[in-house]
């Protein structure tokens, strides 16, 4: 017993009037073992909806990162204090360096701010599909600074936290999964109205990723210069890949004009000369 106790008071460093002993390291390992095992308690339990009941994904996540950094900090704090680092004095002596580091990383906190605001607030969460400076990226991960988000060119976007919560940011999945998109289309003059319009409904009603077939409608929008414009609006829930889907019910509807001889005009103009008498 004397040993094992020898052994843990033997001095491995000394700062000034700080000595960082075996049972130091020892004690460092311990906070830092259960932190990680209080860390993945909790996430297990959110998962399994254990703490919290009625949490979507994207709200457990955010809770998840809200305690992972709290429990972090009381663990740093904890590891300070027994290497013999007192917080309050720590925190005092070098008020003036943080102010000078603070004024040099006011970006980095306003980012870190804006990622506490984010996880807080839930305002934005995992999977959902944001519109960031005319780039749609669907979210993946939501960071203390920053988070990640991969658009529709599978390139992985990294953006700062303050970006979000402070431009203007459409979450085209923030009240529902759905949404309604338009697709626009001109037909020559001469055309039947009414038979245009039913084969634009049932060409969108051919394409499996619409939602609620019975919300599809085709519109009269207006008289253009040289056709007839119509707009046909349906739901689709893949919004992420709603041009690959656009794309595909243009193409149905091309073909399907093309079947009943309607077709698509091209710009026209008059020109009108007059001859000069002399």
């Amino acid at each position: 017993m004397d040993k094992i106790k020898n052994i843990l008071d033997f001095s491995l460093l000394e700062l000034g009037n700080t000595q960082v002993k075996v049972y130091t390291l020892v004690i460092i390992l311990v906070i830092y073992l259960l932190t990680r095992v209080v860390l993945r308690i909790i996430n297990k339990a959110l998962g399994q909806k254990r703490l919290f009941k009625g949490l979507d994904d994207g709200t457990a996540y955010a809770v998840f990162q809200i305690i992972k950094y709290i429990v972090w900090l009381i663990a740093i704090g904890l590891i300070l204090e027994s290497i013999g680092v007192k917080l309050t004095l720590l925190i005092a002596s070098s008020a003036a360096l943080l102010v000078g580091v603070g004024l040099g990383l006011q970006q980095t906190f306003n980012d870190i701010i804006s990622g506490i605001i984010l996880l807080s607030e839930r305002s934005i969460k995992l999977g959902d599909i944001l519109e960031i400076d005319g780039d749609i990226v669907k979210v993946q991960v939501i960071g203390i600074r920053t988070s990640k988000g991969l658009n529709r060119d599978e390139i992985t976007v990294i953006i700062p936290n303050s970006l979000i919560t402070t431009n203007k940011v459409i979450n085209w999945s923030h009240q529902s999964k759905k949404t309604r998109f338009k697709i626009n289309i001109g037909v020559s003059y001469g055309s039947n109205i009414e038979k245009v319009i039913k084969v634009l409904e049932s060409s969108v009603l051919e394409h499996s990723k619409i939602y609620n077939k019975n919300l599809i409608e085709a519109r009269l929008v207006d008289f253009g210069a040289s056709s007839i414009d119509f707009q046909v609006l349906f739901y689709s829930e893949d919004i992420f890949e709603i041009e690959r889907v656009k794309s595909d019910i243009r193409r149905i509807i091309y073909l399907r004009l093309q079947e009943n001889e309607i077709t698509i005009p091209f710009p026209q103009m008059d020109l009108h000369l007059k001859s000069k008498e002399f």
